[in-house]
């Protein structure tokens, strides 16, 4: 015996799985872990098939059927451009092309601008903005048909309690008219129910903007003298860019594709006064039974509401930059 103590074998130390000061290998600190992380295919799968029966097949089969002389019942046959050769020469198809784009004009116009100003009024520190706020909206949950119903009565001429009673009752009784029946005033009229509809939904969208406006520089502007006019064109104005953007892009593509306040109060009349594309498309369908044609009317309706939207929101968007 030496009187010394034996060290343990490097073996012994490397099989140990610790260093040399006693604490556990680089190696050893690694903890594998099992990644769990996987496509989510059995929840979406589901969800894709739905979609591609409900839409994607029908929306391809409305194509396919667009260039067919389908009737909705039994077989068809091709016929190639034929069904949009007769919508270049359909007289109706063309006038409510007309109809049409005045609507979406009026629509975008006048109901953005109320919706503006309703804004800026329940953005305004009152005791009654939350229930103000309530009450605009509230016709934008309502059924289109069950608004175009309640304004066809309101338009009644005979209606004594209607519009033209309210007129009679404040002494302006020379401006009653027929609002539904008079082909020079029928499109204004429905553009009128479709706004009183909508606007608050404009204003939901605008108030969300005004909202999210830093009260510093409004604050900033009042002390450099700015007036209400001027901090509302150069702080406000500028800032609202975006909700201008959701909003123009709604109320467009809504008043492209108008179709159930028309049918509702209206169906196109009189005459052909208030047809629009949708309504043209649905009677080729639904009343004459040129489901082919029909669907030809609506892959050029389709064509044109994304044309335009594509149009509208690179000029919106660059509106956004630049400010």
């Amino acid at each position: 015996m030496t009187g010394t103590s034996e060290r343990p074998a490097p073996a012994a130390a490397g099989r140990s799985g610790r260093g040399a000061g006693g604490g556990p290998r680089p190696a050893a600190r690694r903890v594998r872990r099992r990644d769990h992380t996987m496509p989510p295919w059995p929840f979406v799968v589901p969800a894709l098939v739905v979609y591609g029966v409900v839409v994607l097949y029908p929306s391809l089969a409305g194509v396919l059927y667009a260039f067919t002389d389908w009737s909705g019942i039994g077989g068809f046959s091709f016929t190639g451009l034929g069904n949009f050769r007769i919508l270049l020469d359909d007289e109706r198809a063309l006038a409510s092309v007309g109809n049409t784009l005045l609507l979406t004009v009026a629509v975008v116009v006048v109901q953005n601008g109320v919706g503006l100003l309703l804004a800026l009024g329940v953005h305004a520190r009152i005791r009654s903005r939350a229930v103000l706020r309530l009450v605009f909206f509230a016709p934008a949950v309502v059924s289109p048909v069950m608004v175009a119903t309640l304004w066809k009565y309101v338009y009644n001429p005979e209606n004594g309690a209607g519009l033209n009673g309210l007129l009679g009752a404040v002494g302006l009784g020379a401006l009653r008219r027929d609002w539904l029946g008079d082909p020079s005033l029928v499109l204004w009229s429905v553009a009128a129910m479709v706004v009183w509809q909508y606007a608050g939904y404009s204003m939901v969208v605008f108030l969300a903007g005004l909202q999210g406006v830093p009260v510093e520089l409004h604050e900033a502007a009042r002390i450099d003298g700015a007036g209400t006019w001027q901090r509302f064109r150069h702080v406000t104005w500028p800032l609202l860019a975006p909700a201008l953007t959701i909003n123009v892009m709604l109320s467009t593509i809504g008043g492209l594709k108008l179709f159930d306040q028309v049918y509702a109060a209206t169906n196109g009349g009189p005459g052909t006064a208030s047809e629009t594309l949708s309504t043209v498309l649905y009677k080729q369908a639904f009343v004459y039974g040129k489901f082919g044609y029909s669907t030809a009317v609506a892959l050029v309706l389709a064509l044109f509401v994304a044309a335009v939207s594509l149009v509208q929101l690179r000029a919106l968007r660059a509106r956004e930059v630049t400010l």
